[in-house]
Parts: structure tokens; C-alpha cells; sequence
């Protein structure tokens, strides 16, 4: 309908009449509302230069067709064009409307959620922190708007690593939609999905899986399996079982994800981006570090063509591939990226961000097995002692943090510091995280490997016994971590001249060179 109104529009009253204009306008909605991008793109873009040559450029239509064209190129992820429109339409709306008209204020929230796009966490908090004080002033706590704003301030707090401020809102977000809106309405949905998001982020893995399952399941049965918000859910519930050491489970719903992407947003778009690194950690996770290495230099190519070589994901595609270099041993290509990673972090996050404290237990790991012991030392106390005071003792990423000071002291056969370290972050995993969570499993390895150095045969063997069933279980008899611990069962079996044991475990060793493990305690990747 809409293509035959503008056709007789242009026929009757000529392309450049205000009602032809506006058919063009509204045919680009329609194509918008069903994503066709490039179409909508092209239509407004033809708008906006008639408006601005008839209208002026402070006529509401005018700004108005810059608003719709900004948020088309928002829904393309071509940030920097829609912050110079929206910039323009903020500057033009504050001067005429004034700062707390309702289209000044939705300018400013549209803003902001460009800076989160951009990874700008600074400006983007500044803008909805206005935005949000204006509608509660306004509207009142309980209007949609005002509520809408709290849950993207909220999710800002969550990517500068102020976890306990992003919970408080998003709680509250929850709650005020749930008595609203009912618990089946998108946005009550949406505010579950986003609370799940923090959970996972603290390390609260059951209570992030159980809002997952839940959003994922009302999702699909109001949305449909292809709409964009079940398929980011089905990513986010991936991203949560990876967590938790269930790699199947992640990998099938990464690959159902990465499908979906790649037909209906096509190869370039940052969601699909974002599918292929996220099923490129779980191959790394499963020791498939060929396949991990090729989506990964293909993400990290896209994201620097597609975001530029700044951009928070971009960084975050570097470090994927160093920690991946990491698994493979090929220690000069993972250093080379962490110190730049690091770097950038450090310059855009702050020292004590997450990810940068992340970053440099990254390439702490690196110092660590090309034997520069002091430089690992230094940098693995600086990230304990950061992980402890922002995140808890017993957070797993706390707990990854100690894992990785204790490799170093083993390695400088430094056993006493080592093994007591070892030794409580096995009975802190068995008790957080369970017996079968790898990392877990990573700790009573790492601690029969202290025995292992020492000579203590009996100790280290009744340690990895069990060690080597949850490893067989969790990641797989072929799993080259797999594999290194049934060999040194083996040697054990054979000091303690067990030899029937022995020749059992060794039945299940793939080839010699299968077991060459990865290093022990790269537990701090990205």
C-alpha cells in the first residue's frame, strides 16, 4: 500500500510536494520496521536532503527525517554516522524545545545508547544519568520511560564493573515491570534477560541459568525462534553454560545462534560478529584451537574493518586470539597482542576495570611459561590483591587470579606457597562452583601436579584419579588436558609399581604427542 500511495504522489502532485515527501517517509518506515536497512537507508537519505533544501534545517520534519536516518544507521552498527546526526538533532532540539522537552530528553537517551554501542561507558552514564533524573522529576518512578532508563543505566554500571549498582537498578527494574506490565510482557522479559546478564557477570551461574531458561522459553513461545530478541537469548543462556563448563550444550546453541545471524543480518553485522567469537571461545574451552584460531582472526578482521582498531570489541577480538595463541604455546604472537590489549584497556577502561585487570592476568600467563617468573609474579599479585578488593574472595574470577600466582610459585618450586594456595582454591571450587566444573577440575590437577614435582606418588595418584574421570566426563577423553593428566596418572601408577593401573590409564592415552597439554593455569582469559 504504501509503494502505491507514493507512486500516485509522485504521478499527481509531483516529487517534491510535502505529501510525497511524507509517503517517502512513511515507505521508508515500513521497510525499517521489517529491517530492510539499506532500502530504508536510501529513501531517508533522499527525505532529509528534500527537507533540508524546502524545509530548512530547523523545521521539525527536517530534524525529524535526520532522527529516522541516525536510527537507521544505528540498526546497521554504523555508530559514528548516527552520533553526527543525533548530535546535530540534540544541539537543534535543546536550542528550540529547551533541555526537558520529552523529544529533547529521548535525544539524549538515544545518545547515550550510542556511547554503549561505542563502548564510551563515561559519557554514556553522564547522559542517562540526566535523561533519568528528568523523567523521574517529570513522569514519575513508575512511568515506562523512566523505568526504560533505569534498565540501560543500569547495563552501563554492568561494563564498567560497578556489578553491585547494576543490580540494585536492574532488581528494581524487575520487579516495577512485573507488577506493571505482567510477567509475560517483553519488557518484563527483557528486564529478566538483562538481570541474568549481572548474575552471570558476578559468577552467580545458577541463578543467571534459571532467568535464562525462563527468558529463552517465553521468548520462543511469544516471539518465534527467528526474532532478534529469542536469538540473543539463546546466545546469552550459551554464554552461561560456557560459564559453567557445559560445553555441548553451549556449542549447540552457539551454532543454532550463529546460523540464524549469518542468514537473516548477514556476515558483517555485529550480532553475527558476536555469534562467531562466542562459539569461537567454546571451541578454544574444548581444546579445538585450530578451528578457534580461524574464527577468531576472521572476527578480529571484521571488527577492526567494521569498528576500527579502538573499539572496546575489537580489543576484546585481540585478546580472544592471544589467549587462543596461548592454548597453542606460540608465546610471542600471544605477547605481542596482550601488551597492546592491555594497553588500550588501561587508556579506555581504567586500571581497574575487569576486563584490564583480565587483560594483564593474560599476559601474566604469557611471562609465566616463556620462564620470565619475576614480571609474572608482579603482575598476578597486582590482579589478586584488585580481584579480592572489587570482586570478593570468592569470586571464580578471585579464585582464576590465585590459580595463577600458585602455577608461578610452582614453578619456581616454590611448593609450600604453591600447594597451600592450590589447596584452597580446590576445596573454594568444590564448594562454589561443584566437582565438575573445569575449573575445579584445573585446581586438583594443579595441585597433584605439586605432589607429582615432589615425588609424593601416593598422594598425587589418589588425587588424580578422580581428576581424570571428571576430566573424561567434562571435556572429553581426546581433550589434550585429558590426555597430560592421564599420562602423569600413569607415571604415578608406575612409581608406586602398580602396574596393572597403569597399563588401564595408558590404554586410554590417544598417542605420546596427544599429551601435550596447554598450559596449566591459563585460567585468565578474556
Amino acid at each position: 500500500l504504501s509503494v502505491e500511495v507514493l507512486e500516485q504522489r509522485r504521478r499527481i502532485l509531483g516529487i517534491e510536494h510535502p505529501d510525497t515527501i511524507k509517503a517517502v517517509s512513511n515507505l521508508a518506515s515500513t521497510y525499517s520496521g521489517q529491517g530492510r536497512w539499506t532500502e530504508a537507508e536510501k529513501l531517508e537519505v533522499d527525505v532529509l536532503e528534500q527537507r533540508r533544501r524546502i524545509l530548512g534545517m530547523e523545521h521539525p520534519d527536517t530534524i525529524k527525517a535526520a532522527t529516522n536516518l541516525a536510527s537507521t544507521y544505528y540498526y546497521q552498527g554504523r555508530w559514528s554516522e548516527s552520533e553526527k546526526l543525533k548530535l546535530e538533532v540534540l544541539e537543534q532540539r535543546r536550542r528550540i524545545l529547551g533541555n526537558e522537552h520529552p523529544d529533547t530528553v529521548e535525544v539524549v537517551a538515544n545518545l547515550a545508547t550510542i556511547y554503549v554501542k561505542q563502548g564510551r561507558w563515561t559519557e554514556s552514564e553522564r547522559f542517562f544519568v540526566e535523561v533519568l533524573e528528568q523523567r523521574r522529576r517529570t513522569l514519575g518512578n513508575e512511568h515506562p520511560d523512566t523505568i526504560g532508563v533505569a534498565a540501560s543505566l543500569a547495563v552501563t554500571y554492568q561494563h564498567q564493573g560497578r556489578f553491585s549498582e547494576s543490580e540494585k537498578l536492574k532488581v528494581e527494574v524487575l520487579e516495577q515491570r512485573r507488577r506493571i506490565h505482567g510477567i509475560e510482557h517483553p519488557d518484563t522479559i527483557f528486564a529478566a534477560a538483562n538481570l541474568a546478564v549481572t548474575y552471570r557477570t558476578q559468577g552467580r551461574w545458577t541463578e543467571s541459568e534459571r532467568l535464562g531458561v525462563e527468558v529463552l522459553e517465553q521468548r520462543r513461545r511469544i516471539l518465534g525462534f527467528e526474532h532478534p530478541d529469542t536469538i540473543r537469548a539463546a546466545s546469552n543462556l550459551a554464554v552461561t553454560y560456557s560459564g559453567q563448563g557445559r560445553w555441548t550444550e553451549a556449542e549447540k546453541l552457539n551454532v543454532e545462534v550463529l546460523e540464524q545471524r549469518r542468514r537473516i543480518l548477514g556476515i558483517e553485522h555485529p550480532d553475527t560478529i558476536r555469534a562467531v567469537a562466542n562459539l569461537a571461545g567454546v571451541y578454544r574451552k574444548q581444546g579445538r584451537w585450530t578451528e578457534s584460531e580461524k574464527l577468531e582472526v576472521e572476527v578480529l578482521e571484521q571488527r577492526r574493518r567494521v569498528l576500527g582498531n579502538h573499539h572496546p570489541n575489537t580489543i576484546l577480538a585481540a585478546a580472544n586470539l592471544a589467549a587462543t595463541y596461548q592454548c597453542q604455546g606460540r608465546w610471542i604472537e600471544s605477547e605481542q597482542l596482550e601488551v597492546e590489549v592491555l594497553k588500550q584497556r588501561k587508556r579506555i577502561l581504567g586500571i581497574e576495570h575487569p576486563s584490564t585487570i583480565t587483560a594483564a592476568g593474560s599476559l601474566a600467563t604469557t611471562y609465566r611459561e616463556q620462564g620470565r617468573f619475576t614480571e609474572a609474579e608482579k603482575l598476578e599479585m597486582e590482579v589478586l590483591e584488585q580481584r579480592k578488593r572489587i570482586l570478593g574472595i570468592e569470586h571464580p574470577d578471585t579464585i582464576r587470579a590465585a590459580s595463577n600466582l600458585a602455577s608461578t610459585y610452582r614453578i619456581q618450586g616454590r611448593w609450600t606457597e604453591s600447594e597451600k594456595l592450590f589447596a584452597e582454591l580446590l576445596e573454594q571450587g568444590k564448594r562454589i562452583l561443584g566437582i565438575e566444573h573445569p575449573d575445579t577440575i584445573e585446581a586438583a590437577a594443579n595441585l597433584a601436579e605439586i605432589y607429582y614435582d615432589q615425588a609424593r606418588w601416593e598422594e598425587a595418584a589418589t588425587l588424580l584419579s578422580p581428576t581424570v574421570q571428571q576430566s573424561i566426563k567434562v571435556l572429553g577423553q581426546q581433550h589434550l588436558k585429558t590426555q597430560g593428566r592421564l599420562k602423569k596418572l600413569a607415571l604415578a601408577y608406575d612409581k608406586l609399581r602398580q602396574r596393572r593401573k597403569a597399563r588401564e590409564t595408558r590404554a586410554l592415552l590417544i598417542s605420546d604427542s596427544s599429551s601435550q597439554s596447554a598450559p596449566l593455569s591459563n585460567l585468565d582469559g578474556p
